[in-house]
């Protein structure tokens, strides 16, 4: 093939004389003088990861953000210390810096990440020589929930402390983001225990398979072994969850059980099909967020598998006021999460919710109820008032351009991990990621 192309390069030459040789007057032109790469040439770099890197580098402010950060709840667990015997653990604040900076970058895979990690001068500079696989990777990103939700508090207590939040106001939103799931993945009862009968056989299968062909390697056996195991337990996991999906689903339709069998994916059991904002129903997650008016922080976080943000009010402003040790005096939220006694619950606590009223039959707004208690009754007044009205138009300048930013570039696009508890803890890391990128010189100084 090599011979064919230069044979075609030198006829061309020959041609039309544009490469070397003679030139339409019979004057001789010679050939273009170019710089070629040549890969062969021996190269002496004496030179350091530091050196590597610009000095304004956006990864230098992240790891200064980390060091002031205590991790003290995931280093309590290392079990390798002192000179027992053991390999050492990777340091905690690499694999927190190391999330941190993909997220910010929108990298949400760990197979990604390490490969950035062997290539990009930015998480070099982060590893300084540390090597990591994608499974060291992964298993840090979803293992350290609660490690995570304290250092979610650290970074809000930190903003609370050089008085940029005080949350006196606060908005809320919740978005609903693609599971980790297909919406073909829900199946009722009878199929999933078919399903789960063939899973079961596979795994037996795949022993058998391990035994009688010894040319596969030991890692190829273990990974093929481990996705049979996997797929049994997801299916189980399904089973066990039917029967209270079937309790709420009769409770809110008011129809017998067998006349409308609930559905659970076999992919992620905790997954629920929502309807999602561009149309259709698909699996998703409802992630709440809470963010902080005057500074645009996030300020809560949260995640559920209901639809539905009625109930959510309350326990976002719990989590908040445990977060910050402030007040909140005003809570901003849409229509969805109107509920009388979530703005009861406000009132009883002292904040003042700001929501858009329900309309009636007539298409005008309802100004009044038959059974409005005092707290529901002042929330109709206010949102009458031209003042509140005001108030109410900063939801969208704060809980959507958070919304937007998350899901556009903090890697809540969709979920690549299963189940509630992975789900929450990414969810943290993009909330995390979110206040870093907007708040790093007070973080970090």
């Amino acid at each position: 093939m090599d011979d064919v192309l230069a044979g075609s390069v030198e006829a061309a030459s020959v041609g039309t004389g544009s490469l070397a040789g003679t030139g339409a007057e019979g004057a001789r032109v010679e050939p273009p003088r170019l710089r070629r790469p040549d890969r062969l040439q021996m190269v002496l770099e004496p030179t350091c990861w530091e050196e590597r890197l610009a000095a304004d580098h956006p990864v230098r402010a992240v790891w200064a953000v980390v060091e002031r950060l205590d991790l003290s709840r995931i280093s309590d667990g290392i079990a390798a210390r002192g000179g027992r015997p053991g390999r050492a653990a990777t340091d905690p604040r690499l694999m927190m810096a190391l999330w941190l900076y993909a997220t910010i970058e929108n990298v949400g895979s760990a197979r990604r990440l390490a490969n950035l990690c062997r290539m990009h001068d930015a998480y070099r500079w982060l590893c300084g020589g540390v090597t990591l696989n994608h499974h060291t990777l992964s298993d840090f990103r979803v293992d350290h929930e609660e490690a995570l939700d304290d250092l979610m508090t650290q970074v809000i207590a930190a903003l609370v402390a050089k008085k940029l939040v005080r949350v006196e106001r606060i908005s809320q939103d919740g978005m609903r983001t693609r599971a980790g799931a297909g919406a073909s993945s829900f199946r009722r009862q009878g199929t999933l225990e078919r399903l789960l009968d063939e899973a079961r056989s596979h795994v037996e299968a795949v022993k058998r398979q391990a035994d009688e062909g010894p040319e596969e390697s030991a890692r190829v056996r273990a990974a093929r072994e481990r996705a049979a195991r996997e797929r049994v337990q997801r299916i189980e996991a399904a089973l066990s969850i039917l029967p209270e999906l079937q309790a709420v689903k009769s409770h809110r339709t008011g129809k017998p059980s067998k006349k409308q069998p609930a559905r659970v994916s076999t992919t992620d059991a905790e997954a629920r099909r929502m309807k999602m904002p561009g149309g259709g129903v698909r699996p998703a997650y409802n992630v709440q967020f809470a963010t902080d008016v005057e500074s645009r922080a996030i300020v809560g976080v949260d995640v559920v598998n209901t639809g539905s943000d009625q109930s959510q009010m309350e326990p976002m402003r719990q989590q908040v006021e445990r977060r910050t040790g402030l007040h909140v005096k005003s809570q901003l939220v849409d229509g969805g999460f109107v509920k009388k006694e979530q703005i009861d619950l406000a009132a009883a606590n002292g904040t003042a919710v700001y929501a858009p009223l329900p309309t009636g039959r007539d298409g005008q707004p309802c100004v009044a109820g038959r059974h409005d208690s005092p707290a529901v009754a002042a929330w109709r007044q206010r949102m009458i008032e031209d003042q509140g009205r005001e108030i109410y138009k900063q939801r969208a300048a704060t809980a959507e351009t958070v919304n937007a930013e998350t899901s556009a570039y903090r890697g809540l696009s969709r979920f690549v991990v299963r189940g509630l508890k992975k789900v929450r803890c990414l969810a943290i890391w993009s909330a995390l990621a979110y206040n870093v990128v907007h708040f790093a010189e007070h973080l970090s100084g």
